[in-house]
């Protein structure tokens, strides 16, 4: 495959680097945000449906068989480089960042493996600067601690615990996902590749690597019931295939930026749905957090401020720049 075509749907450093708004990707934004919303609901759907202790076996059904899918429907396999990038970016976004999500979620309170998550945009803008050569923006990072304030305030209850691992693996997990975003964003896609297949390659190559891990590490699967075939399948189709084919359809089209900030969509869906589903309650200090989380979303989306020089100056009739 050549590399021109490549670059003529990757985005990466020499692609839109503007706010959303300013171009009218609104409606891609939008759909981009469905999938970290949809991410929102693995809490809910894990602790109601699914059996418990074995949260790898459960990242193995979310990824491989949709993977797999999506390979049978399209029959497009990765050509060239393609296969050690595909490989690369599935390891990064599914196939480490999931066990090192439920290792965070079991060691600590799930509001501080949530807001160690919600760090993600915070690594990709300095990753922005690195892999892709963008100038340091102060007030995305801005943004993005508020952000990672709002969730806390959010989800964080008084008595919450530390734990040395799940800290560590909470970090990583949020460094992983964003390490992937970023290389997503600078690879970007072959130009006859959709959507879909390139998020199956991805699928196929997480599961692949969760595989071995699960049965090495949870031993042999759980019994499956009704409610837990109705959770796997959750996971899978919606929550794996639709939502991470929308996700890598956003980062290849918008700013890698205001992608990464979306994911704060999860962890405040997660706490809406505990709140209405589970009876859990969102008092004062969530409700501001949440408000602030939402601001950071916000201002995620916007255009850079433009100066005056950017644009044409018309000479005065008396010869001086307007």
């Amino acid at each position: 495959m050549t590399r021109h075509t490549t670059r003529a749907v990757s985005g990466g450093a020499g692609g839109i680097r503007h706010g959303n708004l300013r171009h009218g990707n609104l409606p891609r934004t939008a759909l981009t945000a469905l999938a970290p919303s949809v991410w929102g609901t693995t809490y809910v759907v894990t602790t109601e449906l699914l059996p418990h202790g074995h949260p790898l076996f459960a990242g193995l059904l979310r990824a491989l068989p949709a993977g797999l899918i999506a390979l049978a429907v399209t029959r497009t396999l990765p050509r060239g480089a393609w296969w050690g990038k595909a490989a690369a970016l599935g390891v990064l976004n599914i196939g480490l960042f999931l066990p090192l999500l439920f290792i965070a979620a079991q060691r600590l309170p799930g509001g501080v493996a949530a807001t160690l998550a919600a760090a993600q945009p915070l690594v990709v803008a300095v990753l922005a600067v690195t892999v892709l050569h963008e100038r340091l923006s102060a007030r995305r990072l801005v943004w993005a601690v508020a952000g990672v304030v709002g969730v806390g305030l959010v989800v964080i209850g008084p008595d919450a615990a530390l734990d040395t691992v799940g800290i560590v693996a909470g970090l990583a997990g949020a460094a992983t996902m964003a390490l992937g975003v970023t290389l997503t964003k600078r690879w970007g896609r072959p130009a006859d590749v959709g959507p879909t297949t390139f998020a199956g390659w991805q699928l196929t190559a997480g599961g692949l690597f969760l595989l071995p891990l699960a049965f090495l590490v949870e031993g042999s699967p759980p019994a499956i019931g009704p409610a837990a075939a109705l959770g796997y399948l959750w996971l899978g189709l919606v929550g794996g295939l639709i939502t991470y084919a929308l996700w890598f359809q956003g980062i290849t089209a918008l700013p890698v930026s205001s992608v990464a900030v979306l994911a704060l969509l999860s962890p405040l869906v997660a706490a809406v749905l505990g709140a209405v589903l589970l009876g859990q309650t969102l008092g004062p200090v969530q409700l501001v957090g949440f408000a602030l989380s939402l601001a950071a979303i916000v201002a995620g989306q916007l255009p850079p401020r433009t100066r005056s020089h950017d644009s044409v100056s018309t000479p005065t009739p008396e010869g001086t720049p307007r």
